[in-house]
């Protein structure tokens, strides 16, 4: 059931004046359920609530919140329909494909709770002390530690696998922070319920008050806020350029300046070889096709950019992915605010010199969003910044070249990436050293012969880049290495042995994989001091 209040800490809270409503985009109507935005005043205790409740955590055992995080799986397969419901109402995706983030959402929760559980992620290191070496060597044991609390903002086109419990806050609470999620207007009603089997996890894992709250705002002003706060750490966005940069420059401000981890998506552009072409023309025109309109073309991997050799065979591949782009039916976008920025997007990129452009038929009562293909040649790309920015919706902009040499020019001009693909035969790979260079300076993941949407979460995922798809290429928002986020590292020198936390001790009682005077081991063999 629906309140349209706050979650601070464990209790229900509406304290505020303001409301508004989520949004139906395929019945164009706004929804039913109000839901009332934070208050300053619940912003302060829930922050104060997560500050109280990091400090219990930092001395319970690590192991700990795999439980609860099992917890979380068991409470959201109990309400899986009523979220799944409101998840469909509220964003006009499908049930299909809301029950296909749900189980990545359960099997990313899946994932972190094995994780945590091998200990992998304490990363500990031990070199145990020489006094008899000159100088004397010192005992130095080390550790990674939870940051603090940490913001979460939800994403607007995954409800569920980048929102309320998404990557960002199940990341967190691996490395052992409590999480105050900021809650996407757009699916408020999904956020709460999923809100809900939270709190009820964490009551039932015996987790402190104030690990975790979820907080409604539709204004800027919630979200300014919480990141101005002193008590968070640590920010995790997913969403757009502009929204990221303002929260990155934001929290730089701050008297303690603290990390934004955005991830602001990208262009994710496929260079298509001569010999793709000539032997699976129809299987790669089936394939980039879906992959640029398969739900409005709204996710922060989908293909932006083609560059394509100029011949003749490829003006037939260009011709026949047009029209299949074309022919496939428009669906709905999140939101008609999404769906006037796609417009307004290309527009400008209409009126680039050079540029060819094609626009399939769509119906605005229902918001959707118009299938779209742009065709250009290269010396004009070249000379237009604007083609170089995301088109967040169902278009992709074909860059017709009239060298290989191009494919790295055109590469050169774009800035970091998600995803950078390459099409093409082995052959044509294996002298493409100068190319693949550069694609790995400029993306967080290179994809030989496939589509860049589709982001498999396990230990080997990057869903990163250098900016401006993400502000800290450094790490991930998908996979386990995104606890590294949340984390930082303690070293304890000289520390008496019964001081120490029990993952650094002499006696290996955790059997933990640590690094003992350089050595990964299991057993203990560290030297009585």
């Amino acid at each position: 059931m629906l309140t349209g209040e706050n979650f601070v800490g464990d209790t229900r809270s509406a304290k505020g004046s303001s409301v508004f409503q989520t949004f139906n985009p395929i019945q164009n109507d706004f929804l039913p359920s109000h839901f009332t935005e934070a208050t300053d005043e619940e912003i302060d205790e829930a922050c104060i609530l997560a500050q109280e409740a990091f400090v219990i955590l930092s001395q319970e055992p690590f192991r700990k919140r795999a439980l609860f995080l099992r917890k979380i799986i068991l409470e959201l397969n109990a309400f899986k329909d009523q979220i799944l419901e409101c998840y469909n109402l509220e964003s006009g995706l499908t049930l299909d494909r809301a029950s296909i983030e749900f189980q990545r959402t359960i099997n990313q929760i899946e994932l972190f709770a094995d994780y945590i559980d091998k200990g992998t992620f304490l990363e500990v290191s031990i070199d145990t002390g020489d006094l008899n070496r000159i100088p004397p060597k010192p005992d130095l044991r080390k550790k990674m530690v939870g940051i603090g609390p940490v913001l979460v903002f939800g994403a607007s086109n995954f409800p569920l696998a980048y929102s309320t419990v998404g990557g960002d806050t199940i990341s967190a609470f691996a490395a052992g922070c409590p999480v105050i999620v900021k809650s996407h207007p757009m699916h408020a009603g999904t956020g709460e319920l999923v809100a809900q089997c939270v709190v009820k996890a964490a009551k039932a894992a015996e987790m402190p008050e104030g690990i975790f709250s979820h907080l409604n705002g539709k204004s800027y002003g919630v979200g300014k806020k919480l990141v101005l706060h002193h008590i968070i750490k640590a920010v995790g966005f997913t969403g757009s350029h502009a929204g990221g940069r303002a929260l990155f420059d934001l929290a730089s401000k701050r008297k303690e300046p603290i990390p934004v981890f955005a991830e602001m998506g990208s262009v994710n552009p496929i260079i298509i070889f001569p010999d793709a072409i000539l032997l699976d023309r129809k299987k790669w025109v089936e394939r980039i096709a879906l992959s640029v309109t398969n739900d409005a073309g709204q996710f922060c991997t989908k293909p932006g950019i083609l560059f394509v050799l100029k011949t003749d065979e490829s003006r037939i591949f260009v011709e026949e992915l047009k029209q299949e782009i074309l022919r496939k039916s428009s669906v709905s976008m999140l939101h008609p605010d999404i769906l006037n920025r796609y417009k307004k997007r290309l527009e400008e990129v209409s009126y680039s010199i050079g540029i060819c452009q094609e626009i399939a038929p769509s119906n605005d009562a229902l918001n959707e969003g118009p299938n779209a293909v742009s065709v250009c040649g290269v010396a004009d790309f070249l000379n237009a910044e604007k083609l170089y920015e995301e088109v967040f919706g169902p278009h992709i902009l074909v860059v017709e070249c009239e060298s290989q040499h191009d494919f790295l020019a055109g590469i050169d001009k774009l800035g970091g990436q998600l995803t950078c693909t390459l099409i093409g035969s082995e052959k044509e790979f294996l002298i493409q050293n100068e190319l693949i260079s550069v694609i790995q300076q400029k993306a967080g993941r290179l994809i030989f012969n496939g589509v860049p949407t589709g982001v498999e979460v396990n230990a080997s995922s990057n869903h990163g880049g250098p900016y401006p798809a993400s502000t800290d290429s450094r790490f991930t928002a998908v996979g386990v290495d995104a606890i590294k986020r949340f984390c930082r590292p303690v070293v304890f020198q000289n520390c008496p042995d019964k001081l120490l936390p029990m993952e650094l001790r002499n006696k290996n009682v955790l059997n933990l994989n640590r690094r003992v005077n350089g050595i990964f081991v299991t057993e203990d063999i560290i030297d009585q001091r």
